[in-house]
């Protein structure tokens, strides 16, 4: 129980020194820099997604040697030290470099994830991953606004130091963690809990299951998609809403930037007590891509009413698919591979976005942030035939469920991946 609330508190600040300034760069540049090319920000926020999809699987690869708390409480030590750094970046190129590696240390906590799903049972999954995402969204609601606020009343430096708040705070529950004893130590056995004892070969890895690999590929392609749909309207929404309401608030601007994540404390405490009892077809997950798309294209009417009635739609839509693709991708793999797994889907997940991040520069240049919210209600219903025709995310969740209460082994929910 320690273990798992320090992670989901590491976890929640680094997604609040994630969020700091994820909807306001447009106003970042301009203030700290001058620049005002949309092309510019959309660049910008691409490359973070290239940096943690590229850094990423080397952090799962180094934990194989290294104790995931052991290298997190270096890496965060590191990104806040460069946080600090890049807010007395001299040139907007120096702060690109002194960024960049920030960034690249960052994701490094981003392993707490599959850390802490290999300590809890396949049934808990479901709770655990909401919890999660509960976690994020609050995260994202906190940072937004603290952002919004930073770098209206303090100024752009002012928010770095905010930034790198949260990486110091990681590694101090990290240092927590080890001197009081309360992590997996390697070797020690507890990490084998609930394993499903994968083969091994003869020169000793670990050996797949049949069908692993394409389910994997399926449901991270799935994932690309769904993502680079959901973030195509984000790093312009900020400039958006400020164009339709024009209270010059950017407290303002930023609690709305994070309304999906209000709309997930409310998603997680429906889905625990009667969603799936007595409203069954709100959990498929067609039925609630349609419901994001919807709550899109509201967005792109203008009138600040529809858009915070898409804005929790879209929100509602974003929690349940995505806490639903998470818990497929723990289905269908196995806890000695959720590392690898977890790092191999995310980067997927970071291309999607990185799709995502170089496209909105250019629709908004081109055709206005309207659109983008219109392209992106497409590319939710695209996921979605996607998703029927080749993979079938509620049925393979249906069999590693199945298979899990039955202690059968995890091949059996891959056979027709």
């Amino acid at each position: 129980m320690i273990l798992r609330s320090a992670i989901l508190i590491m976890s929640a600040c680094g997604v609040i020194s994630d969020s700091i300034l994820i909807a306001f760069y447009p106003q970042f540049f301009e203030m700290r820099y001058g620049l005002t090319s949309t092309v510019h920000v959309g660049a910008y926020i691409a490359a973070i997604s290239i940096a943690v999809m590229c850094a990423l699987p080397f952090w799962a690869r180094l934990t194989r040697r290294i104790e995931t708390l052991h290298l997190l409480w270096v890496t965060q030590f590191i990104a806040g030290s460069l946080a600090i750094a890049s807010a007395h970046a001299p040139t907007v190129q120096v702060y690109w470099v002194l960024t960049m590696l920030m960034f690249i240390m960052k994701a490094s906590y981003l392993l707490l994830f599959p850390y802490l799903m290999r300590e809890e049972k396949p049934e808990n999954h479901g709770l655990v991953i909401g919890m999660v995402a509960v976690v994020v969204h609050v995260g994202a609601i906190f940072g937004a606004s603290v952002g919004g606020s930073a770098l209206q009343y303090l100024g752009p430096e002012a928010s770095m130091y905010v930034m790198s708040l949260g990486d110091f705070v990681q590694m101090g529950i990290c240092l927590f963690l080890i001197f009081s004893g309360h992590y997996v130590r390697k070797n020690s056995g507890k990490a084998s809990i609930n394993n499903d004892n994968p083969r091994v070969e003869k020169n000793g890895k670990l050996a797949r299951p049949a069908g692993a690999w394409i389910a994997l590929a399926k449901l991270s392609g799935l994932m690309l998609l769904f993502d680079m749909s959901a973030y195509l309207v984000r790093p312009f929404f900020s400039v958006y809403w400020e164009s339709i309401y024009a209270s010059g608030n950017q407290t303002i601007t930023g609690i709305v930037f994070a309304i999906p994540g209000m709309v997930a404390i409310v998603g997680l405490i429906i889905n625990k007590s009667f969603l799936k009892k007595t409203f069954s077809n709100l959990d498929h997950t067609a039925v609630n891509l349609l419901i994001g798309a919807t709550g899109l294209l509201l967005q792109a009417s203008s009138s600040p009413l529809l858009v915070l009635l898409g804005r929790c739609l879209y929100g509602w839509s974003l929690f349940q698919v995505v806490v639903k693709l998470e818990v497929t991708l723990f289905r269908i793999s196995q806890p000695a591979f959720y590392d690898r797994d977890f790092a191999v889907a995310n980067f997927f997940q970071n291309f999607g976005v990185l799709l995502a991040s170089f496209a909105a520069g250019y629709i908004v240049s081109w055709i206005g942030v309207p659109m983008s919210f219109a392209l992106a209600a497409a590319g939710f219903i695209f996921t979605a035939i996607i998703d029927r025709s080749l993979f079938g995310v509620d049925r393979h969740h249906q069999r590693g469920l199945a298979a899990a209460n039955a202690h059968q082994p995890k091949q059996l929910a891959l056979e027709e991946g």
